[in-house]
Order: structure tokens, then C-alpha cells, then sequence
């Protein structure tokens, strides 16, 4: 069991022992009345229990209890991902050693097609059969009777039962049977049944491991040593031992051990497994890189900056894994389906033997007919229907560079019908650079420019950084007289240079607070013409607030973006640029992104606190909508937004506020995004129609007599094994073809 976080505490737990949707319901049941615990998730793909708990004395030992006593066994998750991590063939003994017993049973059915008759004595198909009826079948037996005692019904129940009636049928009919006469005996369709069943959880064993292929690929990524440079040199120590600020050689050709910032010298980094860029992106000293990619042509020095589960990596492992676990809206049908599904089976197969009985056929052919309905209503495939797409789809996306944090964000997304995008740094490149400047009358620029680049020295804001970019060279003054800093969210900067009291910001604030309007009213309209940003310095005199120094700021948008949005728009969708910029400057950029203001596809003048309102208003009517953005200020928007998509190069606060995470700044992910979703829904759909299909055609065909066990017990084995190999067509997706 491992222990995510504290305050609720989460817990991961592995499974052993679930076969089918009703083991999950009563899995959930048992964890769920446990005193303290929030919500209980089991996944049957992964094998694994998602439990939320609010109440500090629910611990590891009352939940570990709490699952043994619904009848099955609780693993730590490294033994659920060694299980899943072994060879093709792990498990295949018992099938194969069924496989070998039933076929002798099985070869009269088939002599009988061509007219020969090689029925075996009744005693040989006795001792072929007894074995995989008590022995192989053991485990069916076990977790049926766990079921039984807890009330409930599951799948186990339903091969035990049916095939122990055939068994003891052929006994009796052997034993009963008046001496010189051969009884047709039905031993080869209990025994071929288990050999069935045990195949197909086989086969869909070795499909739940392919589903998870993307997880441990990315644990893969993580070296374990690291060259660490201490006072006697070079030293490899493992990865666990290195903590934040610790400095780090890496080899050309090697993995980055951890998260850190280039401290000597440059190279070519890999990082396709995480970010799903192809190409190899150039870092210099002073670059961030990122654990688990592969260094180029270059011997770096690297400073650590992150460890443990605060890298990157492990957050992403994290994302994935939570999104894996979690139950999709859908799954809540099926769940109320299961938990009525083996109580109903149980209560045809009886009325499918007593009707048979009531129509003069003999107690043979009625059990018989029986078994066939018990045996082919298998809730195998409705368990797995779902958390199997999930698995496939989120793995997929994962190496692609796409991270879906919660399922609910993969089956909303394929309906969004309007995209809402924040401008800068997510369409546009996000490093604007100062384009021109005019002073007041009577003030000279330069000097005007080096007191803007003193009140903005401290901030991180990209406006902030242009301006003390372009003030470079320049004599600032000194940080001493610099006092007062206070930033106004959405509208500035104030702060004390020298005694002056200073305002940098909008025009529209320092309108508000009293300077004059018509002031640069010229400049002002050549500005707007040309679709810059404005900003402008202001102090505040006792003759009120005097303008200093008007700022133009232009920004370029990213390389491939008009493309990527006429991608989307050609999907239907609604497009939508939301900027704090004014309403000429907003519609000039928008119309060099391919976007059309006429069509009310771009929002102006929209404060950081106010994007949540907009995407609200964009909502209205029930429409579908998805917030892509990158900044502190664009977290509470992502999340007023039906579907959330942070870019993976923006801040931590966005990511987590966002249901799917870009982890490139590449918009043509969105669409990319939407698209796995749909694919992920139809799997799901297909597959949920699929195992329903199976059981509304087959309890009739068996009922009515059409089927026998041993057909029964094949395509109830298929049914599970389909719905597996349907989900793993996702991992063929590539959102470049």
C-alpha cells in the first residue's frame, strides 16, 4: 500500500483475486463502510482500489481487513506491478495442463463429425475430468464461496455452479446407468469450460499488462545512480541519496537522474518520452532540464532542483496513475448493472430448468440447458469495458505528451464545442519586447525608461522583464532607493524610486486614478493601429497624477498556431482568444492567428479575475466548453471550464487547476487532446455494447437450448478477451497521422 498524500489521505492498494464487475461492487461496498473513508474506486484492469479517507485512525490495517473479509486478498502495488511486469507467458501452466486433459474429452465430439465414434470409457473421462474440475478449478470454488457467504454472486459462482451440475450429472447418469449401456455423459463440457474460462483470464491477463505498458515505461525513465560531485571527486551514489542543490555529472548518452538547471556547459536533450517532441531541444548553461531525459553529445554539470515525488516525472507517473484509477461517469451504469447481474442469472438459469422440466424434457437435457445460461452470463467483459479503454487511451495520450488527469476530463472532452484560448504564452510566444516609447513633453525618454525598469526590477512579469531588458546598459537607481513595491493584480506596479511616488501599468488604470486621458492621444492611435500592447509611468504629484512615459509592447505568435486552429475550427468547433489587451491591439493579433473578431471570436479587455466570468458566459445556453491557458491568473478559468487544458511549459498552479495537461506548448495538442477522447469514448461504448451483446443473444440461444456448456463457456471467454484486444487498437494512435 503506498500513501500519496495526507491531509485526506489517499491509498493505493492491489487486488488479488477479482474476476469480474460484481467483485468490483463488492469491493467498494466493503471499503466504503469503513468508518472514515471518503470514497473507495476499484479498477478491475489494474487490479487496484483508489481509497480516499478523511478520518485519521482509518489505517492501513482496517482497509487491508476490510478487503480480505469480502473474500479477497490485499497486495502492496509493487506486487500488483511485479505481477504485471512479468514475461508473455507468466500464468500459462494451468491452461496449458487443462488444454491437455480436455482434449481427449473433446475428440469424440469431433470423430462424431466424420462418423467415427471414439467415446472413451466413462471411468478415463472420470479421472481426466475430476482433476480439472477440483484441482484447476479450485480457485472458482474459493472465491464462489467467498461470494456466497458475503450474499452477493460473481462469476465464480456462476462457472462453479454450472460446471460442478455437469460433473455430478455425468457421475450420476455413469453410475445409475444399467450395465452393457453407454450413458451420454457430460464431462468434457465441465472440464472444457474451466479450460476455457482459465484461458481467457489468461489471455486477459497478458492484455492488462499491454495496457500498462505506458506507466512502466515511465518508471523506466529513471536511472538508478547518479554521478555526484563531491569533495573526493566523482562518486556514483544512488538516485535516492541526492538531494536539492546537489551537483550532478551526466554523460553523453545518459539519462538525467533528476530535475535540475545546467550548471556547466551545453547539449542536445531528448525528451520525447515525456514532452512527445521528436526533435532533441538545445540547452545551455542556465536551462532547466528535466529527469528521465536523455542527454545528447555533451559531458553537463547539473544542480538539482527537485527530488523525489516533487520531479516532474513522478508528478507525471502520478497524473497518469490517478487518472488510470479513477471511474469514469459511464462506469456508474455499469455498476448498477452488476450488482443485479448474477442474483437475475441465477434466477434464469432456475426458471430456464424448471420451464424445460414443465415442457416433459428429461431432468437431463434441463440442467443441461441450465448450465449453458449460467455458464454464458459472464460480467467478465461489463468490468472490464471501461477501465480498460481508460488505461489504453490515458497510456497512449501519455507518450504523446498529453496527461489526463481525470476521467471525467476524458469523457467530457470529446463534447466541447467552443475552445476558449488565453493569448499570451499560449498563442502567443509570451516574451514581449519593449517596440517603441514616447515620453511626455518635457521628459527625457531615456532617463523616463530607466525609472520604469527600477519600479519593475523585482517583478517576473513578461511586460516587466521587457522593460529591463530594454533599460539594459543603462545606470538604474540604486535598489536602496527603491521602496514600497506593491503589485496591483490586473492593473500595475507602484512603488517609491528617489522620494517620487511612481504608477506603472494600464492605461486604464491610471485613468481611473486621475491622469490625464488625452494624453499620447496621437501615439496612442498609431500604437493600437499597429496591435501592441500599451502600458504606460505615471507619478503621482500634488498637482494629481502626471504621465511620464508611454510603453509599446509587441508580442509573435507561436509557430504552427494558425494551423493548429484551423485544425480545430475544421472539427466544428467555436473558437474564442481571451486578452487583457485593448479591443485593437486583441483583434489585430487575432486576425495574424487566423482568427475573425467579426465572428465574436476574440474577448478584449478582460482582467485576470475576470476570465472565470467569461468562460462562464461562454458556457450559458449548455454549451461545452474547454479553457486552454498557461498562467497563475488563467487557474481559475481552467477550472470554471467544463474541460481544463494547462501547457505544460506554464506553472504548477495551472496544471493542477487543469483536467488534461499539454506537456508541450504546441496548440495543435488540443486538438490532439479532443481527439483521443472521442477514440477513448467509442472504445468504451463499443465495448460496454459488446459485452452487453453478449449476454442479451447468448442467455436466450442458451435457454432455448441452441447452446451447449462447452459452446457457452467459449464465447463467454471471448467476450472478456474481445473487450481487451478492442481497447488496445488505442495504443496505435498517433494524433500526427
Amino acid at each position: 500500500m503506498t500513501q500519496i498524500n495526507s491531509a485526506p489521505q489517499t491509498f493505493d492498494i492491489g487486488i488479488g483475486g477479482m474476476t469480474c464487475a460484481s467483485c468490483v461492487a463488492r469491493v467498494e461496498k466493503a471499503l466504503q463502510k469503513v468508518p472514515g473513508v471518503d470514497a473507495a474506486a476499484v479498477n478491475l484492469a489494474t487490479e487496484s482500489a483508489h481509497v480516499t479517507v478523511s478520518h485519521l485512525g482509518t489505517n492501513e490495517g482496517l482497509l487491508r481487513r476490510a478487503i480480505r473479509d469480502a473474500g479477497y486478498e490485499p497486495l502492496a502495488t509493487s506486487d500488483t506491478a511485479s505481477m504485471q511486469a512479468r514475461g508473455p507467458w507468466t500464468g500459462f501452466a494451468p491452461v496449458a495442463i487443462g488444454l491437455v486433459l480436455s482434449a481427449p474429452l473433446v475428440l469424440p465430439m469431433l470423430g462424431d463429425a466424420f462418423g467415427q465414434h471414439w467415446m472413451l470409457p466413462a471411468w478415463v473421462q472420470f479421472a481426466l475430468a475430476t482433476p480439472v474440475q477440483f484441482i484447476l478449478g479450485a480457485r472458482f470454488y474459493k472465491a464462489g464461496w467467498h461470494a456466497l457467504k458475503a450474499l452477493t454472486g460473481n462469476m465464480d459462482l456462476l462457472v462453479s455452479i454450472g460446471t460442478t451440475a455437469g460433473w455430478l450429472l455425468s457421475v450420476w447418469l455413469w453410475l445409475s446407468a444399467h450395465e452393457g449401456h453407454a450413458p451420454h455423459l457430460y464431462f468434457e463440457g465441465s472440464a472444457v469450460v474451466i479450460t476455457l474460462v482459465l484461458l481467457g483470464k489468461w489471455l486477459e491477463a497478458r492484455a492488462k499488462r499491454q495496457t500498462t505498458e505506458a506507466i512502466r515505461a515511465l518508471h523506466a525513465l529513471r536511472p538508478d545512480t547518479a554521478h555526484l560531485m563531491g569533495e573526493d571527486g566523482e562518486q556514483d551514489v544512488p538516485v535516492q541519496e541526492i538531494r536539492v542543490g546537489d551537483m550532478l555529472v551526466v554523460k553523453p548518452g545518459e539519462r538525467f537522474p533528476l530535475d535540475g538547471v545546467l550548471h556547466e556547459g551545453q547539449t542536445q536533450v531528448d525528451e520525447s518520452m515525456l514532452t512527445g517532441e521528436p526533435l532533441p531541444v538545445s540547452k545551455a548553461m542556465g536551462d532547466s532540464v528535466t529527469g528521465g531525459a536523455i542527454n545528447g553529445e555533451g559531458r553537463v554539470r547539473l544542480q538539482v532542483s527537485a527530488v523525489g515525488q516533487e520531479t516532474v516525472l513522478s508528478r507525471i507517473i502520478r497524473l497518469v496513475e490517478d487518472a488510470q484509477a479513477a471511474k469514469a461517469p459511464i462506469q456508474r451504469l455499469v455498476d448498477k448493472v452488476a450488482e443485479v447481474f448474477v442474483p437475475v442469472v441465477l434466477g434464469i438459469a432456475l426458471l430456464t430448468g424448471g420451464v424445460w422440466l414443465w415442457q416433459g424434457a428429461g431432468v437431463e437435457h434441463a440442467l443441461i440447458h441450465a448450465v449453458a445460461v449460467l455458464v454464458i452470463a459472464c460480467p467478465c467483459a461489463l468490468g472490464l469495458a471501461t477501465p480498460a479503454a481508460i488505461m489504453a487511451g490515458t497510456g497512449v495520450a501519455a507518450k504523446q505528451g498529453i496527461l489526463i488527469k481525470d476521467a471525467q476530463a476524458l469523457e467530457m472532452a470529446h463534447k466541447v464545442q467552443t475552445v476558449a484560448f488565453d493569448k499570451t504564452g499560449t498563442l502567443t510566444v509570451g516574451q514581449p519586447r519593449l517596440v517603441g516609447q514616447t515620453a511626455a513633453p518635457g521628459q527625457a525618454a531615456a532617463s523616463m525608461l530607466a525609472l520604469a525598469a527600477a519600479v519593475q526590477s523585482g517583478s517576473e512579469h513578461p511586460l516587466a522583464r521587457a522593460v529591463v531588458a530594454a533599460a539594459q546598459g543603462m545606470v538604474l537607481p540604486n535598489a536602496q532607493h527603491i521602496q514600497n513595491v506593491q503589485a496591483v493584480p490586473g492593473r500595475g506596479v507602484s512603488a517609491q524610486v528617489g522620494g517620487r511616488e511612481l504608477l506603472l501599468g494600464s492605461l486604464r488604470w491610471l485613468h481611473e486614478e486621475g491622469m490625464d486621458p488625452q494624453l499620447w492621444q496621437a501615439e496612442l492611435a498609431q500604437f493600437q493601429q499597429q496591435g501592441v500592447s500599451v502600458s504606460a509611468l505615471a507619478e503621482r504629484t500634488p498637482d494629481g497624477l502626471q504621465g511620464l512615459l508611454l510603453m509599446a509592447f509587441g508580442d509573435e505568435p507561436k509557430a504552427g498556431v494558425r494551423e493548429a486552429l484551423q485544425a480545430l475550427r475544421a472539427r466544428g468547433l467555436k473558437l474564442v482568444m481571451i486578452s487583457g489587451d485593448n479591443r485593437a491591439a486583441a483583434e489585430t493579433m487575432a486576425r495574424r492567428l487566423g482568427l475573425r473578431p467579426e465572428d465574436g471570436e476574440v474577448l478584449a479587455d478582460v482582467l485576470p479575475g475576470d476570465k472565470a466570468q467569461a468562460v462562464a458566459r461562454l458556457r450559458e445556453g449548455g454549451r461545452v466548453v474547454a479553457m486552454v491557458g498557461d498562467g497563475v491568473n488563467d487557474a481559475p478559468a481552467l477550472a470554471a471550464a467544463d474541460v481544463g487544458l494547462a501547457m505544460g511549459n506554464g506553472t504548477d498552479v495551472a496544471m493542477h487547476a487543469a483536467g488534461i495537461t499539454l506537456m508541450r506548448g504546441d496548440v495543435a495538442l488540443v486538438a490532439a487532446a479532443l481527439d483521443i477522447s472521442a477514440r477513448t469514448v467509442a472504445k468504451i461504448r463499443q465495448n460496454l455494447f459488446w459485452a452487453f451483446a453478449y449476454n442479451v443473444a447468448g442467455i436466450p440461444l442458451a435457454a432455448l437450448g441452441y447452446l451447449n456448456p462447452v459452446i457457452a463457456g467459449a464465447a463467454m471467454a471471448l467476450s472478456s478477451v474481445s473487450v481487451m484486444t478492442n481497447a488496445l487498437l488505442l495504443k496505435r494512435w498517433n494524433p500526427r497521422a
